[in-house]
Formats: structure tokens, C-alpha cells, sequence
């Protein structure tokens, strides 16, 4: 929550410094943290560590999105582009959970840990000291701090995409919940696993080709199938079926998501566009929390927890649907 919370503010020193002076710090500041958990047993350190790591963590996300631009001028390439860094993104909690699992059993949760540490640092290390990195540089000019950022359109664009990340933290207290009823403990992890393949397979289709109507106009296809695909889940299905019906809203995930960014591209000056993105991703993760949250509260109602990632799902289509003269009028397409 920490990482999501603090990216509006990496952005914008990433937007007027560069991304090699905001994310290298923040990267050993972030090992840093984690390898204190690996000293003593102290409760209240490793809860400081654990805040203090989330909030230093390097904006990778948003950096690497604010390069696209400048790597691929042409928006066609630059949406395909999107699209496969999106739907490769939900590989990683496939992937990621498994291999601490893996770790964890095996030699112990230290070893994990240092895992996270060391993928980390080499990731971050790898990512600026790539050529787009190196020679990217900050557009910040005077007057630009003045730049809105937080027009009406805009702002309701972030809406949306905390109405997404709604869903997608329900979906994941439901997953526990479904485990618990059916006694599946694997449940609690295939059913996001199935969701994140959606994803990936999602960006694949959306990458293939192009697909008619603006980015506003796909955004809002996008997010009236991620509505509709969680519908199912309000029938109740047994723990196979919901497995399969999670992999659907999964499919427009990715769709949603790159749409977000590119109309969000539209809306926003160039010397503020890492900010911005940054405000994307920090609103999905405030609206997972919320989504948790809810979703805790609720998983002993199984058609009130089930219904609660349509619920999100909906107040994002809601949000779109109002806004989408709005952006239009504002060049957002």
C-alpha cells in the first residue's frame, strides 16, 4: 500500500529529475529495508521496515511507461507496446507467489527474502542502464509545476481505475473465502492465477491487431466486458466453474488498463505524463485495498462477497460512461 500511496509523489520528482535519481536510491533503500527483516524478531521494526520499503520502492511501472513515448513515436506500435507490458505484468503473480513458495519451503523464508532483494536491485539495475533510461530526460519547464493535473476528465479517469482495483482486491478475498468453503487451500491461489492468465491472454488478442473506435471508445467497451464477466459469479459456481468464469473480466483487464494510459496520454501535458501514470497505478492499488477491505468485511455473505468485484467493475463503467463527453471535449478522443 505504501509503494501505491507514494507513487503520485516519485512520479513528479521523476518528471523534474529523471528516473535514475528517483529510483536507484529508492531501490537500495528498499533492499535496505527488507534485509532488516532479516534481523531480529522485533514486531514493531519490521512493521517500520515493511512501510518504509513500500514507500521507497523505485517507480519502475510508471518510469517504464513514461519511456514508451519516446521509444515508439508511432501510436499504433506504442498501444500494441501497452498492451503485452500489461498482460505480461499478471505472469509476475504467477510467478512471484510461486517462487517465494518454492524458496520459502525449501530453504527457509530468509532465502526468499533475499531473493526479493537481489531480483529487485537487478531489475531496477537493468531497467536504467537500459538506453531509453540513460538518455531519457525530464520535459520540465517553467511554469509547468502550474500544469493542472487533476482536471475534471482526468480525475475521473482515476476514479474509474480505482473502481477496477475494487474488483480486484474483492476477487481476491473471495478466492481466500471459496478455499475456505470448499476446502481447497490451492483455490486461493489458482483462482487469481487463472484471472492473471486471462490478462495475459487478453493482451496477446489486443496487441494482434487494431481494433476500431478511440481509446475512450475502447476503454468503455473494455470496461462493460470486465463488468459483465464477473456476473456469473453471482450464480454461485463451485470452485472448476469459478476458476473458468475468472479468466473472462481477466481477458479485458489488460484492455482497460492500456486504454487507461493512453487516454490519460491525451489529457495531460508532456513534462507531467510520468505523474500522471503514476496516479493510474496508484489508484488501482488505493481501489484494491478498498476492495479488500469491503471484501473482508463481507466474505462470511457469499453472494454479497461475490457480488462486490461486479459492484467495483461497475462503478468504474459508471464513472467512464459520465465522463466520456468530458473527454472527448478535452482531446482525450
Amino acid at each position: 500500500m505504501g509503494n501505491r500511496v507514494s507513487q503520485p509523489v516519485k512520479g513528479r520528482l521523476m518528471d523534474r529529475h529523471g528516473q535514475m535519481p528517483v529510483s536507484a536510491p529508492g531501490a537500495v533503500i528498499n533492499s535496505g529495508c527488507l534485509l532488516l527483516l532479516l534481523v531480529g524478531d522485533d514486531p514493531t521494526l519490521a512493521l517500520a521496515a515493511i512501510v518504509l520499503a513500500g514507500l521507497s520502492s523505485p517507480p519502475l511501472e510508471a518510469g517504464l511507461r513514461a519511456l514508451w513515448p519516446t521509444v515508439l513515436p508511432d501510436p499504433h506500435r506504442r498501444r500494441v507496446a501497452l498492451a503485452l507490458d500489461t498482460g505480461s505484468q499478471g505472469l509476475l503473480y504467477i510467478a512471484g507467489p510461486l517462487l517465494v513458495a518454492v524458496l520459502a519451503t525449501a530453504y527457509g523464508p530468509r532465502a526468499a527474502i533475499l531473493a526479493t532483494v537481489v531480483l529487485g536491485l537487478l531489475g531496477t539495475t537493468v531497467v536504467l542502464t537500459a538506453p531509453p533510461s540513460r538518455t531519457w530526460r525530464p520535459q520540465h519547464t517553467a511554469g509547468s509545476a502550474a500544469a493542472g493535473l487533476h482536471s475534471t476528465p482526468l480525475s475521473l479517469i482515476f476514479l474509474a481505475h480505482a473502481g477496477f482495483g475494487i474488483a480486484l482486491g474483492a476477487m481476491n478475498v473471495w478466492a481466500v473465502a471459496m478455499a475456505e468453503l470448499h476446502d481447497m487451500d490451492l483455490l486461493s491461489g489458482l483462482i487469481p492465477a487463472a484471472f492473471a492468465t486471462g490478462s495475459f491472454l487478453g493482451g496477446l488478442l489486443y496487441a494482434r491487431r487494431a481494433w476500431p473506435g478511440s481509446p475512450i471508445v475502447q476503454l468503455l467497451s473494455a470496461a462493460a466486458g470486465f463488468c459483465a464477466g464477473w456476473l456469473p459469479l453471482l450464480a454461485l459456481p463451485g470452485p472448476h466453474m469459478a476458476t473458468v468464469v475468472v479468466t473472462v473480466p481477466g481477458m479485458f483487464l489488460t484492455v482497460v488498463i492500456a486504454c487507461g494510459f493512453t487516454t490519460a496520454d491525451a489529457l495531460v501535458p508532456t513534462q507531467r505524463r510520468t505523474e500522471a501514470y503514476a496516479w493510474l497505478i496508484a489508484s488501482v492499488g488505493v481501489g484494491q485495498a478498498a476492495g479488500t477491505a469491503l471484501a473482508g468485511a463481507l466474505a462470511t455473505h457469499r453472494l454479497t462477497a461475490a457480488a462486490l468485484p461486479a459492484a467495483g467493475a461497475a462503478l468504474a463503467l459508471t464513472v467512464l460512461a459520465a465522463a466520456r463527453h468530458r473527454i472527448t471535449a478535452r482531446g482525450g478522443h
